[in-house]
């Protein structure tokens, strides 16, 4: 399985040292951190990675969630919060049946799937799992929902690889849909989109981030393609253009 995990500013090495150990244990073939909070390669974290010391000696280190996951066909991220905002969650079937589904195109067939987990302490922000394409929620108890992190991917990497090798009859999959746009594609789209309406007189400075938001949300649910978050961004580049021109 082309899969990848991603840990969001981790904080605690015996955590990152199980997360390694559980991809190989599940033949995740690569892990990547996003800003971690401790030292990743610490004798703790290699003693807890076990078998999948390798794994963890090649982790990639990145800057944002944006860095992580842009050349990720599809992303699903974990949510364990219950102020999760207008987000919806889904149920880790519907989510990874999701991600496992292919578009049967030759361009997207090398390109990984990532999963996303959050910190210890507060997990995913609303604006990064906006990020993801889709969000799951895993159905602990609504008194203490909250996971440990690498319980949480254990969790999750099973249940992928329980749809994953299923029968047909079994098997939760979506049928075959396009691959949606790239976040960092998107997110360039609707930054553009917001400059001009904030131009224009749309948007207010004050409420711009939360009503962009929605139109993300919107987006998201449509699964919106590279191609058409092309034709969009091509839209507002040339309304913008029209705008400035006209003006005396």
């Amino acid at each position: 399985m082309n899969a990848v995990v991603v840990l969001v500013e981790p904080a605690g090495p015996l955590n990152i040292g199980s997360v390694a150990r559980l991809c190989a244990n599940f033949g995740v073939c690569e892990l990547r951190l996003v800003a971690p909070r401790c030292d990743h390669l610490s004798d703790e974290a290699m003693l807890m990675a076990v078998h999948g010391q390798a794994l963890l000696q090649a982790a990639v280190v990145v800057p944002d969630l944006l860095t992580a996951i842009n050349d990720c066909r599809r992303t699903v991220g974990s949510c364990g919060r219950l102020d999760h905002g207008e987000i919806p969650l889904q149920t880790p079937e519907q989510a990874l049946g999701w991600l496992l589904a292919r578009d049967g195109s030759s361009s997207s067939s090398g390109a990984p799937v990532a999963l996303v987990f959050g910190r210890e302490d507060r997990g995913l922000s609303n604006s990064e799992l906006r990020l993801c394409q889709r969000v799951l929620c895993l159905q602990s108890g609504e008194a203490y929902p909250s996971l440990n992190l690498s319980h949480a991917v254990a969790v999750v990497l099973h249940e992928l690889a329980r749809l994953n090798s299923g029968t047909t009859e079994t098997r939760c999959i979506e049928p075959p849909s396009p691959d949606p746009a790239a976040a960092k594609a998107l997110s360039a789209c609707l930054d553009d989109a917001s400059d001009l309406l904030l131009e224009a007189g749309f948007l207010l400075e004050h409420t711009a981030a939360a009503r962009m938001a929605k139109v993300r949300d919107l987006l998201q649910r449509a699964t919106v393609r590279a191609e058409e978050v092309a034709l969009l961004r091509g839209m507002v580049r040339q309304l913008r253009w029209a705008i400035r021109a006209k003006r005396p």
